[in-house]
């Protein structure tokens, strides 16, 4: 590590002490950026990466609600504003016990050069809380979500903050936030998106992160006279993203062999197809967060308290959680031939995996690149809605499929530029840093 990232992380740390997960990411970006701070000396001077790296607002509060039982609970709410440079703050609200303030500052941080990248207008942000949805009924679930909600609503709006979902925020979340929104402010607006597609919602947005993930790493292959074709695919995770995944690697000739969840993975040989993939929505609505009732559905292998990193294939789709893909589960996928890797999840794979594909020259796509198809569409979404229209299915696929190829062109371009060629790493950090940083140049000091 050179001494000016040494001396900036040690700045950072010190500012947002115990924050394990934001300095990670911060990290990462920061060590890509070097090259380009010291062929832009405007940037050191205006302070970009200070300024990039402190949310222009953290917001915070508690959110009571009441159990079936009578019980009153209290969890705790929060929404991260990171950047607005480029447009209103956009980035996904995260129930899940594991929330804390370091979990969605790095997500919001990482959001920044993702919607960056997708050409939209959307500037990053994060939000969430403790809240764990598993075991706990509609109605309890609809009673924190209107109180999480009531006191949210006065913090975004259309042009202001647009939340989406994330992990333990689905259809039916979005719809109880967007029912207590739409009561206290009077309004009908485009502020959520993930919405329901009779009330604004857009088509394949449930699936447009794993299409993305997937139209990422077909474009990767391409570079090299590959595709997916005849290729097995080993992903993580049974949700939205792995769900979407798995339907496009199928319509595209792969065939994929594994799911994971925090209770093991499934090894299915034959590929998950046809009503195994429904099976995969039954699995998310069940609200029980394991994955071996597939395997006792369709009579396969099931791995417990393990990843499915150790199953030979050629491609890796981490579609679960941050840093869930360790040196080890690399050193695993590269010994077994593996020649692609594209991060579904936010930050995957951990700093010693990530350099041990980036030192094997194996295609790794980096989420803020590869899993960059669920905002996109939410942007699409926001379009759509402020248009008072809604597209077709080949319309909205059409329109993720041109930002993927876009953002992939847009990693080699820069990666290129740098004197890194083929580092998507690099390329995406670059590519998202440079047109916030510009934009905040010409915004002045605010």
């Amino acid at each position: 590590m050179s001494t000016a990232l040494t001396d900036f992380m040690q700045e950072v740390k010190t500012k947002s002490p115990g924050e394990s997960e934001f300095h990670q990411a911060v990290e990462e970006v920061v060590e890509s950026l070097l090259p380009v701070l010291d062929k832009h000396p405007e940037y050191r001077k205006a302070k970009i990466v200070e300024r990039l790296v402190e949310p222009e607002r953290v917001i915070m509060f508690r959110v009571p609600w009441t159990a079936d039982n009578g019980d009153v609970r209290v969890n705790r709410g929060y929404r991260i504003e990171f950047n607005s440079a480029i447009g209103p703050y956009k980035g996904g609200l995260r129930f899940h016990p594991s929330v804390t303030l370091s979990i969605l500052k790095f997500l919001g941080f990482e959001q920044i050069f993702k919607n960056s990248l997708t050409t939209l207008p959307m500037g990053g942000g994060k939000g969430g809380s403790d809240f764990d949805p598993k075991f706990k009924s509609k109605n309890e679930i609809m009673r924190f979500c209107q109180s999480y909600m009531s006191e949210l609503f006065r913090h975004i709006g259309p042009n202001t903050d647009v939340p989406a979902g994330d992990i333990g925020v689905g259809g039916q979340e979005i719809g109880f936030m967007f029912g207590q929104y739409k009561k206290l402010r009077n309004s009908f607006d485009g502020v959520l998106t993930g919405k329901g597609l009779t009330w604004g919602g857009s088509l394949i947005r449930p699936e447009a992160t794993g299409f993305g993930v997937v139209y990422f790493a077909s474009e990767m292959l391409n570079t090299r006279g590959e595709s997916l074709e005849g290729k097995t695919v080993a992903v993580s995770g049974f949700g939205n993203v792995a769900w979407g995944a798995v339907t496009k690697v199928n319509e595209l000739g792969g065939k994929v062999v594994t799911l994971s969840g925090p209770d093991g993975y499934i090894h299915d040989a034959d590929g998950i197809t046809g009503d195994k993939v429904e099976y995969m929505l039954e699995l998310r609505a069940s609200n029980q967060d394991i994955v071996e009732p597939y395997a006792e559905q369709f009579g396969v292998e099931f791995v417990p308290n393990k990843h499915p990193w150790e199953v030979k294939c050629d491609i890796a789709l981490p579609c679960a959680t941050q840093n869930e893909l360790n040196g080890e589960d690399a050193q695993n996928l590269l010994d077994n031939g593996c020649l692609c890797v594209s991060e579904g999840a936010n930050m995957p794979t951990t700093p010693d995996a990530a350099r041990l594909f980036l030192d094997s020259e194996i295609l790794y796509g980096p989420a803020k690149a590869a899993n960059a198809g669920g905002v996109a569409v939410s942007g699409l979404e926001m379009s759509q809605n402020s248009m008072r229209m809604s597209w077709s299915r080949d319309e909205v696929d059409s329109h993720l499929h041109r930002i993927m190829k876009n953002i992939h062109q847009s990693c080699l371009d820069a990666a290129e530029k740098y004197g890194l060629p083929s580092n998507y790493v690099a390329g995406a950090n670059i590519a998202g840093f440079t047109k916030v940083a510009d934009a905040m140049l010409a915004q002045g000091v605010v």
